[in-house]
């Protein structure tokens, strides 16, 4: 039975690892400016839906932030 930490042809390299982070980093970063464009939008029909969009942008920035932390623990 394999187990989570034994070894298989499914571990990630370093380079592998940090590609995947870099992907999701430039994922992050175009969805939070897709977020700040579209809750300008949004304003015009809800003030409080484009508040809670503009949240979602920053709370976005803090898990790209956690990302780059990740890449810079690798």
């Amino acid at each position: 039975m394999m187990h989570s930490h034994d070894l298989s042809k499914n571990d990630l390299t370093k380079h592998e690892v940090e590609h995947l982070l870099q992907h999701w980093i430039e994922h992050n970063e175009s969805h939070s400016a897709s977020f700040r464009e579209r809750a300008a939008q949004v304003a015009a029909v809800s003030s409080k839906a484009a508040a809670d969009i503009e949240q979602a942008a920053m709370l976005m920035d803090r898990c790209t932030e956690m990302l780059k932390k990740a890449m810079q623990d690798l």
